[in-house]
């Protein structure tokens, strides 16, 4: 059976046309979540069997809410019912009602249809060059057959259908016959899919919920914002050779698994208070996506830590590992702050960011003759001669303070005052290519942009609309200090390069969310990292590069910034995996890709924060994927439907909500340890004394003998039993125990790191070690 990677496109932030949001506005949606079908294969029912089945559970949802507000109200309250896989539906009704419904005995959990975000940096404040332990070997795409008709599916915005990204050209054969999606141009005759794009489907019904009545253009999976189609293309992407941005970072475009198909799930619109992914609509596309038949789901996007059973990515990705789909998440961007991770199912693959060994770089040249390095894509240059120098404090418009026109906001400029300088504006508040544009209205011939303390090190290269420079914060403190004493302080801006092979790479991108789990403090997360700085892929021309009105550029290519974009990086390395090895566990999968990555960067050094300091695991996770040893683990740490169940028990969750949400009996162990959850990593967040616990490999390779190696966290000891693990087949398992011990006289307040590896001098199979006492 062929794999199939569909990208789930959870984001469409249709900019054409603002949906209404008067007084529906405040109008309350809950989900009613009840667990798990127990249809038959979709594949054994009839099309007119399976209407029948699915209608009568509707039917069945109806009845359900009538006995609480009457029939007539129930049907016009319900607006999903979750009727394939997923068991529930998606009401207006009052906080009251759902107080009644969740005490009903056959209620998993009642929830507000609560809205969440896209994980790029753009909107708020897998192209070739990339690091090369980060991307497949030619010999391991041809191996895995370039994920050959494994099935993508992505919950974003959408996909710009017309991207040659996704064109079927190169040899696709049919649609695999597997294949029940569809491609839902009702409203967009426009817009088709091809052997590529196979799918596209987009839920809207929870977002109408909670900001009112929408108009025509948010009925369509088009890509109407840029982010669905970069993420989808950046999973599944056909090759494109040629592509760039504005000229920058020429190659051959390709999607980590080239060959796969996709499919669009789009669950993501204009932000409405911050949120553009409502969680009704995602347990839709979840549930669709499941009937579809894909293979993998990529998810960009997230919100705050919510317990299991209420929230709809942990509800929905469940539901795709029972059937065997593989669920990869990213982690947020509200980095640096220590424990901001989201995505923290111990189902899921959640990916951080880090940056690549390629960059975008021009040069600030004051007028004492110092240089500062900074980052861009600005696609106009200027001369190469100096220019009068002013800070955007210097140059506020009358009404504004210099607080705001620092930050070159909106209306804050004085254009006499700006009109041909290079206008200095600091980070923050609104976004980089905002500060752009404002320049450039008030007549700036260049735009010098310095972080702030919070931003630090990390610059980033964006398409500004006029010549511009992403400085450091140390960088930008010299610039500020030498204009603000200079009588008559002149700079100029060099042209941008692109620069390869750049030392050290990866580092961790500044916005990238951190551990530790706040929700389960042992299971660790985030597990991986991938590139996910300037990552050029596919885009929307409905946009310009910039996503603002102003501009008026269109092109097929843009970099973005964000754990949106490395999430789909590990995407496609599971397209690869699932079509190498099918029979493969979505929990094998995660542990061959974290096993065998990397904490070191091309300098052999401890990944660095942004800040230049050591980060830890709790930055980059297991470290840097390595898809070429992913493919060849040699052991993998394996869980079933049943470990994850057990892992509820040990939380608390009762019998009754487990077995409603597997749809089949369940009773708790007499005797669990959470600690024992076998994970590929080892999280103690409360060591006193000794504990000991219990961990089992399964063997993927060829026969061996495996010792360990211990790196122990400082105070600790750290000892294996056995001494080593002999394997003569495949799908042999062996349990080993590890015991930790605080040395006397040691206390500390902070987590401690260190790591366990098994090697059979072919294979390294590493664990990363998470204690604090």
């Amino acid at each position: 059976m062929g794999t199939a990677i569909l990208h789930l496109l959870l984001f469409s932030l249709m900019l054409l046309q603002s949906p209404t949001s008067a007084a529906a506005a405040a109008t309350k949606s809950y989900v009613v979540y009840l667990g798990a079908h127990s249809h038959p294969p979709a594949e054994l029912l009839t099309e007119s069997s399976a209407d029948e089945l699915y209608g009568k559970v509707t039917e069945s949802h109806c009845e359900f809410l009538s006995s609480f507000i009457g029939r007539d109200e129930a049907s016009d309250a319900i607006f999903y019912s979750y009727n394939r896989h997923i068991n529930g539906f998606a009401a207006t009704i009052d906080d009251d009602v759902a107080a009644d419904i969740a005490r009903h005995p056959s209620v998993v959990s009642v929830f507000e249809n609560r809205g969440k975000r896209l994980h790029t940096t753009r909107s708020w404040e897998f192209l070739g060059l990339e690091h090369d332990d980060a991307v497949p070997s030619d010999s391991v795409w041809k191996k895995a057959s370039l994920g050959k008709d494994t099935i993508i599916g992505n919950l974003d915005t959408g996909v710009w259908p017309e991207s040659k990204s996704f064109m079927d050209d190169g040899g696709y054969g049919p649609v695999p016959s597997k294949w029940r999606g569809i491609c839902q141009n009702d409203h967009d005759p426009a817009f088709h899919c091809n052997r590529k794009l196979i799918g596209a489907r987009y839920f809207n019904k929870g977002y109408a919920a909670a900001v009112g009545t929408l108009n025509a253009t948010f009925y369509s999976p088009r890509d109407n914002e840029g982010h669905g189609s970069h993420t989808l293309s950046t999973a599944g992407g056909n090759f494109v050779p040629g592509a760039s941005v504005l000229g920058y970072g020429n190659g051959t475009a390709k999607g980590g698994s080239p060959r796969a198909r996709v499919a669009a799930y789009k669950v993501c619109w204009p932000p409405s208070a911050g949120n553009e992914c409502f969680d009704a609509d995602i347990l839709a596309a979840f549930d669709a996506a499941i009937h579809d038949g894909v293979d993998l789901l990529s998810v960009s996007l997230g919100g705050d830590p919510t317990p299991y059973f209420n929230d709809s990515i942990a509800i929905g990705s469940f539901h795709a590992i029972k059937h065997g789909i593989v669920v990869v998440c990213s982690a947020g961007n509200s980095g640096p702050s220590d424990g901001s991770v989201s995505n923290l199912s111990p189902w899921l693959i959640t990916v951080a960011a880090s940056t690549m060994d390629r960059d975008f770089s021009n040069y600030v040249i004051t007028g004492d003759g110092k240089r500062f390095k900074g980052a861009s894509m600005s696609q106009k240059s200027l001369p190469s001669k100096f220019y009068e120098l002013i800070s955007a404090a210097n140059a506020r418009a009358q009404n504004a303070s210099a607080d705001q026109a620092i930050l070159c906001e909106a209306g804050t400029l004085d254009p006499v005052k700006v009109k041909g300088k290079i206008l200095l504006c600091l980070r923050g508040d609104n976004a980089r290519v905002d500060k752009g544009e404002q320049a450039l209205l008030a007549g700036a011939v260049g735009m010098i942009l310095a972080n702030n303390m919070a931003s630090g090190n990390e610059i980033l290269p964006d398409p500004h609309l006029l010549p511009a420079s992403h400085i450091k914060y140390s960088q930008g403190v010299a610039v500020f200090r030498y204009v603000n004493s200079t009588k008559f302080p002149m700079a100029q801006i060099t042209r941008v390069t692109t620069q390869i092979d750049v030392k050290p790479a990866p580092i961790m991108a500044a916005f990238s969310s951190k551990g530790p789990n706040t929700l389960t403090p042992e299971i660790f997360k985030p597990d991986i990292t991938a590139p996910g700085v300037s990552v050029i892929a596919a885009y929307t021309e409905a946009q310009g590069p910039t996503n603002l009105g102003f501009d008026k550029r269109r092109i097929p290519f843009n970099a973005v910034s964000g754990t949106s974009m490395s999430c789909p990086h590990i995407s496609g390395v599971v397209g690869l995996l699932k079509t190498l090895h099918p029979s493969w566990s979505p929990a094998a999968i995660r542990s061959a890709i974290m096993t065998t990555a990397t904490p070191l960067d091309n300098s052999i050094e401890v990944i660095r924060a942004a800040s230049f300091v050591k980060a830890t695991p709790f930055s980059y996770g297991a470290g840097l994927v390595r898809p070429n040893n992913a493919m060849d683990p040699g052991l993998v740490y394996d869980l079933g439907v049943n470990d994850y169940l057990n892992f509820l028990c040990t939380l608390g969750y009762s019998e009754t909500q487990i077995s409603r949400f597997s749809s089949e009996p369940y009773k708790c162990p007499e005797s669990i340890n959470l600690l024992d959850f076998n994970y590929p990593a080892i999280t103690i967040p409360k060591l006193k004394g000794s504990v000991t616990v219990t961990r089992i490999l399964k063997n993927v390779g060829p026969p061996g003998t495996y010792t360990p190696h211990i790196v122990s966290p400082n105070g600790v000891s750290v000892s294996v039993k056995p001494s080593k693990l002999s394997f003569h087949e495949i799908g042999e398992e062996r349990p080993f125990k590890v015991t930790f011990k605080v040395r006397k006289a040691f206390a500390s307040k902070d987590y401690l790191f260190g790591e366990l590896l098994w090697s059979d001098k072919t294979h390294s199979v590493r664990s990363p070690i998470v204690v604090k006492m």
